[in-house]
């Protein structure tokens, strides 16, 4: 009775989403079963504290995380969570992050050999495409590793300090491009005394493009 009641406080306090996820997580792993949604309704309040009304949703996040496996059967569907799959799905995401790692770290040893480059002389072999391309590519990885970040912000914290890790390395990889293209510019602008906004005009670039913080 005590841990009922322990809940029902907690309840009343208002659990914050990420306490309400890893509550049900740990109903599926201590009952070790398949449930109803509905099973769940009554039973999570009960014994986690989780509002009834919110079941439903917390439920689907952890659908939708891949945390929890769905299956219709019948007519209803059958919910259910063994630990020893969570930690194969997490071990299949850090291998995923140690992947796009590698490749962000072959990105950033590739600006670093073309900032010298640039710093040397050798700036003719850029090209417009190439350089607003690896800009582009670069941003997108930020933004899907902060996506990912964000995600597992409320989880797992090997996995939020791995995201942490690759998130930081994308950044800098971003900037790295960032200033290879205002190396190129002032090449430009000094060498062939090339109005500064013009060369921002034809080669697409944002007059307000800086390094992210």
């Amino acid at each position: 009775m005590a841990s009922v009641n322990a809940n029902h406080t907690l309840s009343r306090k208002g659990l914050s989403v990420a306490d309400k996820r890893t509550k049900l997580l740990e109903l599926f792993h201590e009952s070790g079963t398949f449930h109803k949604l509905q099973e769940l309704e009554k039973t999570a309040p009960k014994l986690k504290g989780i509002v009834q009304q919110s079941v439903k949703d917390v439920l689907q996040s952890l659908v939708d995380d891949g945390l929890v496996t769905v299956e219709k059967i019948g007519t209803s569907n059958y919910y259910w969570s063994f630990p020893s799959d969570v930690q194969q799905k997490k071990n299949a995401k850090l291998t995923q992050l140690r992947e796009e790692f590698r490749k962000l770290e072959e990105t950033n040893t590739e600006l670093e050999s073309r900032i010298q480059q640039a710093k040397s002389g050798r700036e003719d072999n850029y090209k417009r495409e190439e350089l607003l391309a690896k800009l582009a590519e670069a941003e997108a990885l930020d933004k899907e590793l902060q996506t990912e970040l964000k995600k597992y912000a409320d989880s797992d914290p090997t996995l939020l300090e791995a995201q942490k890790k690759y998130s930081q390395v994308a950044k800098d990889a971003v900037n790295k491009w960032t200033e290879n293209i205002f190396v190129f510019q002032s090449y430009c602008v000094n060498k062939f005394n090339v109005d500064r906004q013009e060369f921002n005009r034809n080669f697409g670039i944002s007059e307000d493009m800086d390094t992210l913080p």
